[in-house]
């Protein structure tokens, strides 16, 4: 079974979004998890709402460290517009994706944050299938 990460500073927005909707695209074939380097404590409000609007629930999701993990060696890694602030995670595949942090930015950017995520999202699974 395939295994992925995704991370960003505090895992309180990008990397939860992108752990949600991965989740609805790979159903229990993947192993799907999201991390933070400096784990806020918990999830924007604002991100559940933008999820609710399509369709996903995360209200049992909460942030979380690197240190709250599976200890184990993941097909990627996708951090998502912290740097240096990631730290180095194994992995086969590491890949960045500079996005901005949506905490504090209007809906409307929030949602355009959102969408990325969800098409690169497609795109990465869709050549990893």
């Amino acid at each position: 079974m395939p295994r992925i990460l995704f991370v960003c500073v505090a895992n309180s927005c990008r990397s939860q979004m992108a752990e949600a909707v991965a989740k609805s695209l790979v159903d229990d074939r993947w192993e799907v998890w999201s991390a933070g380097s400096r784990p806020s404590g918990q999830v924007d409000p604002v991100v559940r709402i933008l999820m609710e609007e399509i369709g996903l629930d995360i209200s049992d999701h909460h942030s979380k460290g690197l240190d709250a993990i599976p200890k184990q060696r993941w097909d990627y890694v996708v951090t998502m517009g912290c740097g240096d602030a990631c730290p180095h995670v194994a992995s086969e595949q590491r890949i960045d994706w500079d996005l901005p942090d949506p905490v504090g930015l209007p809906i409307e950017e929030a949602r355009r944050i959102r969408d990325q995520i969800i098409d690169r999202l497609r795109k990465l699974l869709n050549a990893a299938a």
